[in-house]
């Protein structure tokens, strides 16, 4: 889980510009429907990037499939990437025993 947000991570920082001229871009509302409806992902995390652009992790609890992706500032919404076998975790930070 931790590699996959890092490499969101490194997609924000280092090439913003080549997201928003992805062919997999559209309105935020039409790429969360879509989401939904065609996957029945919901949102299970949120950050923000530079520019303020807003990194969201999409996932089905049921299927396992899971979507990120990242919102600029004018309500344009790309796909980042995508896989399987999403799992929420609930861990403590490093070196905490709880």
């Amino acid at each position: 889980m931790k590699k996959v947000l890092l490499t969101a991570a490194a997609v924000l920082f280092a090439c913003p510009v080549a997201a928003q001229n992805a062919r997999n871009c559209g309105p935020r509302i039409a790429v969360i429907d879509r989401l939904a409806d065609g996957y029945g992902e919901t949102r299970q995390s949120i950050g923000l990037g530079a520019n303020n652009a807003v990194m969201e992790l999409y996932a089905s609890l049921e299927t396992g499939t899971w979507t990120i992706t990242v919102t600029t500032p004018n309500d344009l919404t790309c796909l980042v990437a995508s896989g399987q076998s999403f799992e929420a975790l609930a861990e403590s930070p490093a070196g905490i025993d709880g």
